[in-house]
């Protein structure tokens, strides 16, 4: 599936010449790093983004978009990215368009690989915004400069860029939890998955924060459930303005319970968090009247870290989350408990 991101159109009224337009086709099978590419490239006017996260479709998607520049993961299910270079260059329509390998690794034997495939550029993801901009630019113009494009692409070029966006649209929604904006369980359980494997390599600490609200159900009882979902909207804000850091993930984890990841830090850092947080939505002053821990809505809070092993999975650190939140409210509620 290919998506796209036009910019708005308030950011220039002047039509952009066709010669000058950059067309980013990402393989990467991360929406995190799809989300982070599209947000770097979002005010550039004459900058398309194209999105494809299933690299078995990356020729496909290529023919259609005619992307001037590549960005290409290596690491990925279903197809070794080193392969699907050869494939970009085996065939004639896309095989000068120049391709930029994110990699998490900058070892030399990996390079060399990418290089001999056909790779034009190699960076470590993310780099930085106004270097991977730079990088995305010289690559376009010189294939603008050697390739020219026929008089049908002006003309598609809008309803492809239509169909992008719904694609994105669609693809973001099915990510998404519908009431609190935030990332749903399906969502969460891939990315961690991503992120424990990275953890791994990096031996860095992974942190979990399970939240959960008290007394919901009573709540729902004497206010209403329109009520009870204008509160889970409410501190699910909360929690998401928590997690400050792109490589945070907030997501609602089911009924009134929520989720957060956060890479490279330890306990001592996500209890930091879980204490603001859980000060945050207490500060909310939202009246709670069936709550025995005091009048206003309150949330328990379990955190637990670990630096990961291969031989562990990563729903270990969920499960030490989760027993963390139970001794939270086991204890008395309105509190943050640490499994260590």
């Amino acid at each position: 599936m290919a998506t796209s991101q036009q910019k708005p159109p308030e950011l220039s009224t002047t039509p952009i010449p066709e010669e000058d337009i950059v067309m980013v086709l990402l393989v990467d099978d991360q929406m995190m790093v799809a989300e982070a590419v599209r947000r770097a490239l979002l005010n550039h006017p004459n900058i398309d983004f194209h999105y494809c996260a299933n690299p078995t479709q990356a020729v496909e998607v290529a023919l259609e978009v005619k992307p001037t520049v590549i960005l290409q993961d290596l690491v990925m299910p279903g197809l070794d990215g080193l392969t699907l270079l050869h494939d970009y260059r085996a065939n004639p329509a896309t095989k000068e368009i120049p391709i930029i390998v994110l990699s998490t690794t900058e070892d030399p034997q990996v390079k060399s690989e990418a290089f001999a495939a056909g790779a034009n550029d190699y960076i470590v993801k993310l780099p930085d915004q106004i270097e991977l901009i730079a990088r995305i630019r010289y690559h376009s113009k010189a294939y603008r400069n050697q390739m020219q494009r026929d008089d049908a692409y002006r003309a598609l070029r809008d309803s492809q860029r239509q169909l992008m966006e719904m694609n994105f649209e669609l693809q973001r929604m099915t990510n998404v939890d519908g009431l609190t904006g935030l990332s749903n369980r399906r969502y969460f359980d891939e990315c961690l998955d991503a992120e424990w494997k990275r953890s791994v390599r990096g031996q860095s600490s992974l942190s979990i924060l399970m939240v959960d609200i008290d007394f919901f159900k009573q709540y729902n009882d004497t206010y209403g459930h329109l009520a009870g979902d204008e509160v889970l909207q409410k501190v699910a804000d909360i929690l998401r303005k928590t997690t400050g850091r792109s490589t945070d993930l907030t997501a609602r984890f089911g009924g009134e319970e929520f989720i957060l990841m956060l890479p490279i830090t330890d306990l001592d850092g996500a209890k930091i968090m879980a204490d603001k947080a859980r000060q945050e939505v207490e500060a909310l002053q939202i009246p709670h009247s069936s709550s025995s821990v005091g009048e206003f809505l309150t949330v328990s809070i379990g955190c637990a870290s670990m630096i990961p092993q291969r031989t562990q999975s990563p729903f270990n650190l969920v499960d030490a989350a989760d027993t963390a939140l139970y001794e939270a409210k086991r204890a008395g509620k309105n509190q943050v408990s640490m499994n260590t």
